[in-house]
């Protein structure tokens, strides 16, 4: 064709597209923005025809073709992907915009997606994008790419913290990260699922746009795929419906994963938006800064959102921490908790919801509650709670915590898994945890089996605790579990 017909035209960072009656017209254009280079007719076309071809996987019934443009004397000067145009009152952003109902059109983009990734192509070198190393690199050349911006549109201090919790997270998390290139979760997808993008019509779904001109920032793990969509439906003001569509996708996928990896990727993708809107910023576009900025911020508010952490929740018997701990598993989402006497049981090979037979539980310092069986205990709580942090699982450790040594030895494996180490002590009026102990032994249902006396011995001899929180549990349960969330933040 001798040139793209008129019509609206609209600028992206990379193209511009004219709409056309029926059709849209885009052509690249001819420059280098260091993640992608456009600047020769040859490398336009192949990034034309590498469009053309991934994203019909997608939407083959869009993507019609490359066009080639020609001058006037009928030289080839360009090229153009030819799409079919689609009806913008369909468009996901526009539904979120005038607040229409959107269940119905995530679930169906969830079931989608579910069925492209397990179609997807995969490989030792497509592995290779979900290692820790290579998601490393792409934290290292975000915070590179957002350089020139630093203390201009992006705080230096936001990055900063951006880029030594991006760090943290990945530098204990390799055996997450294995297991999900183990399980075939790393694929070729689409790299770049925003709203702007996905149109919802009545017969599915039509999901444009794919990165084409870098496969390292379309392959990789499939919940990086889905936290972008989330990501782009929080910046959009739709923050439930995008937890939604993540469960959704969980549930058509029958993938799993630990909500704090569901964090970093969605703070990858808001971060590497971040950079492409600083480049827009800079081509003259009057509005992108302040986007750039409410990405960063994102994408810093997802990185401490799913920072992984260990929770000692100690305490003499009878204060609490039990029902503490409880109340904080269920009401944080992503938590493991890890009981002492529970433990104390299942190694003793006794059941875990009754007392200890008296031949095992003679009294204080015998028995399954001798020093070395003790040291045991914590051993094991250790090791579980290692693995537990290891895939990114966030862990509550229900055990007196009388010792400072175990106390030691919790931190260090906090330092080792690059976790924030959290404690917390219960406290409460002697007469009142007498009176929980007594009800606790009447009830026969409870790995416990502490009593007064051993309350009173372990008061005696329980070495200082100076760096915990202390929670007064003599309030009602629910202020207790409000201060120790409160910590938890």
């Amino acid at each position: 064709m001798d040139a793209v017909p008129r019509g609206e035209t609209t600028e992206t960072h990379s193209a511009t597209l004219t709409f056309a009656v029926d059709l849209v017209y885009k052509v690249k254009k001819p420059l280098d923005l260091g993640f992608l280079d456009f600047r020769t007719r040859e490398a336009r076309l192949a990034a034309c025809e590498d469009e053309v071809a991934l994203n019909r996987r997608l939407a083959p019934d869009v993507y019609l073709g490359v066009a080639d443009l020609r001058d006037g004397e009928g030289r080839l000067v360009d090229h153009a992907v030819v799409m079919r145009r689609l009806p913008e009152r369909r468009r996901l952003s526009t539904l979120v915009r005038r607040g229409q109902p959107l269940d119905e059109a995530l679930r169906a983009v969830a079931r989608r997606l579910a069925a492209f990734h397990a179609a997807c192509a995969t490989s030792p070198q497509i592995e290779a994008a979900g290692s820790l190393d290579t998601l490393a690199g792409l934290w290292r050349e975000g915070v590179e790419g957002v350089a020139p911006f630093r203390d201009g549109i992006l705080d230096g201090q936001v990055i900063d913290e951006i880029d030594q919790l991006s760090g943290r997270y990945l530098a204990g998390r390799a055996p997450l990260l294995a297991e999900r290139i183990r399980t075939g979760r790393v694929r070729d997808g689409h790299g770049d699922l925003q709203a702007d993008d996905i149109f919802c019509l009545p017969d599915g779904p039509r999901i444009l746009d794919c990165i084409e001109f870098d496969q390292r920032l379309r392959v990789g793990d499939v919940l990086g795929d889905v936290a972008f969509l989330a990501m782009d439906l929080e910046r959009l003001g739709a923050r439930e419906e995008a937890e939604r569509f993540v469960g959704w996708y969980r549930e058509f996928s029958g993938e799993t994963h630990p909500p704090s990896l569901e964090h970093l990727y969605i703070a990858y993708r808001a971060f590497v938006r971040a950079k492409v809107t600083c480049v827009r910023s800079g081509q003259g576009d009057g509005d992108a800064a302040d986007l750039a900025r409410r990405l960063a911020a994102l994408t810093l508010d997802h990185l401490r959102r799913g920072r992984v952490r260990l929770v000692l929740v100690g305490g003499l018997p009878g204060t609490g921490k039990s029902t503490l701990a409880g109340q904080l598993a269920e009401a944080e989402d992503g938590w493991a908790l890890l009981r002492s006497d529970v433990v104390r049981k299942e190694l003793a090979g006794l059941p875990v919801d009754a007392p200890a037979p008296a031949e095992l539980n003679p009294g204080m310092n015998a028995g399954i509650y001798a020093p070395a069986a003790t040291e045991a205990v914590y051993a094991e709580l250790l090791r579980r709670a290692g693995h537990a942090l290891a895939h990114g699982e966030n862990v509550l450790l229900d055990a007196s915590w009388s010792s400072a040594a175990a106390r030691a030895a919790a931190a260090r494996l906090a330092t080792a898994a690059a976790v924030d180490l959290v404690e917390l002590r219960c406290v409460t009026a002697p007469e009142v945890a007498a009176a929980r102990i007594a009800r606790r032994a009447a009830g026969g249902r409870d790995a416990s089996d502490a009593t007064a006396a051993v309350h009173a011995a372990m008061a005696a001899r329980a070495d200082p605790w100076p760096t915990a929180t202390v929670i007064h549990t003599t309030a009602p349960p629910t202020e207790s579990a409000a201060m120790a969330r409160r910590r938890l933040r």
